[in-house]
């Protein structure tokens, strides 16, 4: 696996079973970020200088496409209903092989960050995304570490997300091709099938 980047993490993706992409983008700054954005025509910039990008059909979150793993771990503390709907454990573990497989070949952008500015009490989140803009987007949700902090990170979380990939409903036990997955047991949140990021302001 090539990887590149001013810090790449020990806790490496294998940890996560993702092997043989083309390239792993690690840790890009905001700057760098825009410059892969442009280079791979994911968007232009805007009089003042602002990124904008096409986010395609999808021009708002897919509430109805958010479902949690139903598992022994967390089922208890859920509220389930219209709002925290289940899917099965079998339905996330192939989407997530399918992931890994798509992601074989193709470029990676990385980003590993805080949710959260106490020390005591943040989390560490990793976004691994296949869109420049989308890493972009998630170094603005969340907070950069500091460089000490990096190479030895840790996440708590991770995040996958591939715009390009979509879910079979029939098959992956989803609504429509958009998901939002989330595993309380594996820490690991699967989204597909949307370019949809909301707003970065700077």
């Amino acid at each position: 696996m090539q990887q590149t980047g001013p810090h790449i993490s020990a806790y490496g993706l294998d940890r996560l079973g993702l092997r043989n992409v083309n390239l792993a983008h690690w840790n890009y700054t905001a700057p760098a970020l825009y410059e892969e954005a442009l280079r791979r025509d994911e968007g232009h910039l805007s009089a003042g200088g602002p990124l904008v990008v096409r986010t395609g059909h999808h021009t708002g979150r897919s509430a109805n496409d958010k479902f949690i793993v139903r598992e022994a771990g967390s089922e208890r503390d859920i509220w389930w209903g219209d709002i925290n709907r289940p899917i099965e454990i079998e339905h996330f573990a192939s989407l997530k092989r399918h992931m890994l497989a798509y992601m074989q070949g193709r470029d990676v952008y990385v980003q590993d960050c805080w949710a959260g500015a106490d020390p005591a009490y943040r989390v560490g989140v990793r976004v691994i995304t296949e869109a420049a803009w989308h890493s972009l987007f998630a170094r603005n949700m969340f907070l950069p570490p500091a460089a000490a902090e990096l190479e030895a990170f840790t996440p708590d979380f991770t995040i996958i997300d591939l715009p390009r990939f979509h879910a079979v409903p029939e098959v992956d036990g989803t609504r429509t091709e958009v998901f939002v997955l989330v595993n309380y047991a594996e820490r690991l949140v699967l989204i597909g099938g949307t370019s949809y990021a909301g707003e970065i302001k700077k």
